[in-house]
């Protein structure tokens, strides 16, 4: 199956999981699903395989054994690159990542000590500059409202101490285009892009941590 992109039918499956998130409108719209959804992800998948490796749907089912709310579905499909990228569709457009979502303690302390440091800090405020001027966003998860213990408030590079996770966002609105082949230029430009802050963390942080669903 060649990727073409995602129909409108694809949209309007998540405008209506969004509205009616039951076991109900799920069983009526599954051949919707698979046909218009995740058919087109698995397409996408494979013809990204050869440069970044083989790529995984997560599962559309939320875990709600830890939370109040007890939605059993979710309202975007996430997939994984093996070789780094995230990508996710739902009724709000196309968004893809790469980076570091999450990492380890002791992958937080490598991050933070590089961050520090005049000469890895200072290259990661250019990547970030560039990715910026790409309109490219760098953020963190679990954000700390002030900067670590045993680092300055007023360190320079104050915003990325508190991060604790490290990864590079783009959002697309919906648009014409996301139901053509377009659509994975667009992911693959993004992952280019996004390449530097990838080598950044794999050479200062190491593996792991990858944007996740």
């Amino acid at each position: 199956m060649t990727f073409r992109g995602w129909p409108a039918e694809a949209l309007d499956f998540y405008e209506g999981l969004e509205a009616d998130n039951s076991k109900t409108y799920w069983t009526a719209h599954k051949s919707v699903y698979d046909e218009n959804v995740r058919g087109p992800m698995d397409a996408l998948l494979a013809e990204l395989e050869a440069e970044f490796g083989p790529g995984k749907v997560f599962r559309p089912y939320r875990d709600v054994r830890f939370s109040a709310d007890k939605s059993p579905y979710k309202t975007n499909m996430g997939a994984w690159l093996e070789r780094g990228g995230y990508i996710q569709l739902s009724a709000a457009g196309l968004a893809a990542g790469r980076g570091m979502w999450m990492m380890s303690p002791e992958q937080l302390d490598r991050y933070r000590r590089a961050v520090a440091d005049e000469r890895t800090g200072a290259g990661l405020e250019r990547i970030v500059a560039q990715l910026a001027r790409k309109q490219i966003e760098v953020g963190g998860h679990g954000t700390l409202k002030t900067v670590p213990r045993g680092y300055p408030r007023d360190h320079a590079r104050a915003q990325l101490l508190r991060h604790k996770g490290l990864t590079a966002w783009k959002d697309w609105p919906v648009a014409a285009w996301l139901g053509t082949a377009t659509a994975k230029r667009r992911i693959v430009e993004f992952l280019h892009d996004a390449q530097p802050l990838a080598d950044w963390l794999t050479g200062n942080v190491g593996g792991g941590g990858e944007v996740a669903d």
